[in-house]
């Protein structure tokens, strides 16, 4: 699994899981119980995997639909 976007925006996340499954791109969050570590204040970054021969298509599919990747903050 390579990750594609990362974000502290769960709405982002949600958005970008949607266009992906629509796409027949299987993607997981990773991250997503962080919250117990940090309080629930939103500072850890959520994770979205794809499977690494599908990276470039999920790519092109958040530039499609104007998503920022946010990856290697």
């Amino acid at each position: 699994m390579k990750e594609l976007l990362r974000s502290n925006d769960p709405t982002i996340i949600a958005f970008a899981s949607a266009l992906l499954r629509g796409e027949g791109i299987d993607c997981f969050e990773m991250d997503v119980n962080m919250s117990v570590l940090e309080g629930s204040i939103g500072i850890l970054p959520r994770r979205l995997m794809v499977r690494a021969v599908e990276l470039q298509d999920a790519e092109v599919v958040m530039s499609d639909n104007g998503i920022a990747l946010g990856r290697g903050l």
